[in-house]
């Protein structure tokens, strides 16, 4: 919410950004008119987030997200040109709560929590010895058995699995330091 937080302001872009290009790609924009749509995106959650408020029961801010995300589409595609950024009147708002198809809710979250994974990964890579992140990606990732990343890496089996169980806790931890975002 705090504008002048750059650092959470690049966090989120990081996150969202590839997930609102991604719909856009998937929904037949072309590569610069995706880059538009995210951008689009990022200016009206800007613009918006200050009088927003969290409420559980209305659902997960990145439900909100998928949501300006759609209509921002449909109002493109609809006009076959640029829409400006939303003004959040009562119009831009009722558009904020309409329901999306269970189906497109459900690629955008497994999306988003793949888009999650890689932004935690890029973090917590950077913060662990290599030989660490190796015995991790390896057996998570890669799906290799522990003792053939023992041997690889010329560690012990039970080494494998405390750098592995270190790494994945990181994860949680930076995951769980962005909230509901």
């Amino acid at each position: 919410r705090d504008a002048r937080d750059i650092e959470a302001w690049s966090s989120f872009a990081d996150i969202y950004s590839p997930l609102v290009r991604r719909f856009g790609l998937r929904n037949g924009l072309q590569e610069a008119d995706a880059d538009d749509l995210a951008q689009e995106v990022m200016a009206a959650v800007a613009k918006a987030i200050g009088t927003w408020q969290y409420d559980p029961a209305a659902g997960r801010f990145r439900s909100w997200l998928f949501t300006i995300a759609r209509n921002k589409l449909n109002d493109g595609l609809a006009r076959g040109r640029r829409q400006p950024a939303g003004s959040g009147d009562t119009t831009f708002h009722q558009r904020l709560s309409e329901t999306p198809a269970p189906a497109e809710v459900e690629q955008w979250d497994r999306e988003y929590e793949e888009r999650l994974f890689h932004w935690a990964a890029q973090v917590v890579k950077g913060r662990v010895q290599s030989q660490t992140w190796e015995a991790f990606w390896r057996t998570t990732v890669e799906g290799r058995e522990a003792a053939e990343v023992a041997t690889a890496l010329g560690i012990s089996v039970g080494s494998v699995y405390v750098a592995k169980n270190r790494v994945v806790a990181k994860l949680r931890e930076a995951i769980q330091e962005l909230g509901d975002l």
